[in-house]
């Protein structure tokens, strides 16, 4: 059966990747013999004065974004752009991930953008809400995790963004999530799910809803040269220097509403209300270290937490290519857990970040992440393989997940079952497409369907059913995708359009 189901997501790539193929070869024609329609042509470069440092030589932003992200159909924005990168003056925003983290320079954006004339300031927006019904492990009524619920799972993020002087670049960031009120506090059905608590309980086969102030956070960064930056980022919420980008910030998982079953192995401490971390990036690489708050957010989702500052992590990134983003990190959280407040976690992750344009409205994204919590001298492990490809108007996705979760975690007790912590994988697999009915403002309504099949360990399926199988419908609201094209267009990007 893990074989069927590897086959299945690789399959699903495989596709992508075909098509990959197809269109990288056309792009090295030469440029005489390519079609001069604006609907494939790049912007040029060479027109558009960097607000840094004067120049206006092509050939240098040719050398910080990179073949790939040049010849990435518009997808990629150019540095000259007035915003770039949270941390680097010389790095594509296309790069920013939650937090800290790096996205390949190729990764798609879905936002709104404004450079008032005149102002020293950028500002962008970004958001998701997924308008849905779900039901989980709907062929076994009788079983653990039968559930169904219409919701809304949601956020947003503004950024605020200046140049100060000819080296220096600050940035202010604010996260929200109405997920309290759309999900409710005690979170949505979600099939194998663990982590947090509420009303004193562990939540099982449920996720939590997100805090309402999901981040409010500033950085500073500093260029020595166009290949060498130190930046400071303090977060109250905020998200250290652990994990890949987030999941509700991947393109890989932008058709997924709900989050992978390895959330607390691989990227929960999105959100912890105390973050510092200190940064070195040297071209294509950056180290970093933070200092932070290892307690998860508690139940009551409207206020601030006490923050600590009694974890740390360090995070080693890599950016081979613009395609391309790589990181392996390490935690030592200290009582990341209300109901064990006994308990310290190593978290340790790796994941390589995959992302090609592959034509005018069309790319495909990929995610494999590796996660492992250890603590009183057992370890878990989490897998996860998802991608999104992305063809037009239709979509196409998938998720795989191989999660070892303890009959503690599980909140599974047996008589005379002594070790609790003895471990259990679960196999997932979802599958879906969506398909974009309307835009409007630059502003995306996407309607979209995914059905999940799950395949717990032998011993689990006296609870779970054999074979659960869950599925959902949704409608998401969202900015449509930002490329060179319509930047160039409008001037001043989609949110001037929003305004029209």
């Amino acid at each position: 059966m893990n074989k069927l189901i590897i086959v299945a997501i690789l399959s699903l790539n495989g596709l992508a990747y075909g098509q990959h193929q197809h269109h990288e070869s056309t792009s090295t024609v030469p440029a005489k013999d390519k079609p001069k329609s604006d609907k494939t042509k790049p912007m040029d470069h060479s027109m558009h004065q960097d607000m840094g440092t004067g120049k206006h030589d092509a050939m240098e932003k040719h050398s910080m974004l990179g073949d790939g992200a040049i010849m990435n159909y518009g997808f990629t924005m150019d540095t000259t752009m007035g915003m770039t990168h949270s941390l680097s003056r010389n790095l594509s925003m296309n790069r920013n991930g939650s937090g800290t983290a790096w996205h390949p320079d190729n990764t798609p954006m879905y936002a709104y953008m404004a450079m008032p004339t005149g102002s020293k300031w950028s500002y962008m927006l970004h958001y998701a809400v997924y308008l849905r019904y779900t039901s989980q492990n709907a062929n076994n009524v009788d079983k653990r995790g039968h559930a169904q619920q219409f919701g809304a799972p949601n956020w947003v993020m503004g950024m605020a963004q200046r140049k100060v002087g000819k080296r220096g670049l600050f940035q202010a960031r604010a996260m929200l999530s109405l997920d309290p009120l759309t999900v409710s506090n005690g979170g949505y059905p979600l099939l194998f799910q663990t982590g947090e608590s509420y009303k004193g309980q562990p939540l099982i086969d449920k996720q939590h809803p997100h805090d309402l102030i999901s981040e409010l956070s500033v950085s500073y960064s500093h260029a020595f040269s166009k290949d060498i930056d130190l930046y400071g980022y303090v977060g109250y919420p905020g998200e250290p220097a652990l994990g890949p980008p987030a999941f509700m910030h991947r393109i890989s998982a932008f058709g997924i509403p709900e989050a992978p079953l390895g959330h607390h192995w691989q990227d929960a401490t999105h959100i912890l209300f105390g973050v510092a971390t200190a940064g070195f990036r040297y071209k294509w690489a950056k180290l970093e270290a933070s200092s932070f708050t290892g307690r998860e957010p508690n139940e009551s989702r409207y206020n601030f937490d006490k923050p600590r500052f009694d974890s740390y992590s360090y995070r080693l990134s890599v950016n081979p290519s613009p395609s391309l983003a790589l990181q392996f990190s390490q935690g030592f959280i200290h009582s990341p857990e209300d109901l064990h407040p006994e308990e310290d976690v190593t978290r340790t992750t790796a994941s390589i970040l995959h992302s090609k344009g592959l034509g005018p409205d069309r790319y495909v994204t990929s995610a494999f992440v590796w996660g492992r919590n250890s603590h009183d001298g057992e370890g878990e492990n989490s897998f996860l393989a998802e991608s999104n490809l992305q063809w037009n108007k239709t979509a196409f996705y998938g998720r795989y997940e191989n999660v070892s979760k303890s009959l503690e975690e599980l909140n599974i007790s047996l008589p005379g079952q002594s070790d609790m912590h003895r471990s259990y994988v679960i196999n997932s697999i979802t599958l879906g497409m969506n398909y974009r009915l309307v835009q409007t403002y630059n502003t995306d309504l996407v309607l979209g369907a995914q059905v999940t099949s799950s395949v717990p360990d032998t011993f689990l399926q006296t609870y779970y059913g054999a074979m659960p199988i869950s599925g959902e419908i949704y409608l998401r609201i969202s900015p449509s995708l930002m490329t060179m094209r319509n930047m160039n267009h409008s001037g001043h990007g989609q949110m001037r359009d929003m305004h029209h």
